[in-house]
């Protein structure tokens, strides 16, 4: 299944890649609530069939037996003002797949082509129309290269794994020994997954509009993804 042909929507789609921490999630939900957009959370979708797998005992390398379950399997999101409601066959599953043991093994799951495939073509489907802002790994270089608008929100390992930590829960992060080195560790392995993957790794495409929020304030991050989207989309689209 091919992308959708952009000038067929009224709307935009608006890419945001980058690595993990990087403050994608932040971003999405915000240009969504600005444009009036929906906000289409890719990475829940592998870290709800990563819970699949864990509550069918399937190992994360297991790509035959995951695609399998992947063909049976429904997952929905439906965007809320605080962020997506993530559906797994029917149940929801939100607070569930923000845990660790369920995001370390979407890592895993999303290196295998036939998984990511398959994921790709819900992904389409759910953006075909625009007037979504979708983030993920592989949004402009895979899922749609067409997209009006590409972001890649960078930032480096150790200043994410800082506000990871910081923002932290007691939920989120249960062993009260969890560092903020072991973090960023964590990260550096997931950049590394992702990076080196041999289906499609994650890089910027080469539209995109790269933003280094390194040196960067939460407040600033946003002023200049509205700029980026200004920029690249008329306003007749926005609104």
């Amino acid at each position: 299944m091919s992308a959708s042909n952009p000038s067929s929507r009224t709307h935009p789609v608006i890419a945001i890649d980058g690595p993990a921490g990087a403050g994608k999630s932040t971003l999405a939900a915000h240009l969504a609530r600005r444009f009036g957009f929906l906000n289409l959370e890719t990475g829940a979708m592998y870290r709800a069939l990563a819970l699949k797998a864990i509550d069918n005992d399937l190992g994360f390398d297991e790509e035959a037996a995951l695609v399998d379950l992947a063909e049976s399997t429904s997952i929905s999101l439906q965007p809320q003002r605080e962020g997506n409601r993530v559906l797994l066959d029917g149940i929801d599953v939100s607070r569930r797949v923000r845990e660790p043991d369920v995001t370390a093994g979407a890592s895993k799951v999303s290196v295998h082509p036939r998984l990511r495939a398959w994921m790709v073509e819900q992904q389409r489907l759910l953006g075909a129309s625009g007037g979504v802002v979708m983030e993920g790994r592989d949004i402009g270089t895979v899922v749609f290269p067409d997209a009006e608008v590409k972001i890649f929100l960078d930032a480096a390992p150790e200043v994410r794994g800082n506000r990871r930590y910081r923002q932290s829960t007691p939920d989120q992060v249960p062993d009260s020994k969890v560092t903020e080195e072991a973090l960023v560790r964590e990260l550096k392995e997931r950049d590394a997954r992702d990076r080196n993957r041999a289906e499609s790794p994650l890089r910027p495409a080469s539209d995109a509009v790269i933003l280094d929020s390194t040196a960067m304030t939460l407040d600033q991050v946003l002023e200049a993804a509205e700029a980026i989207v200004r920029a690249h989309v008329s306003d007749a689209k926005l609104h």
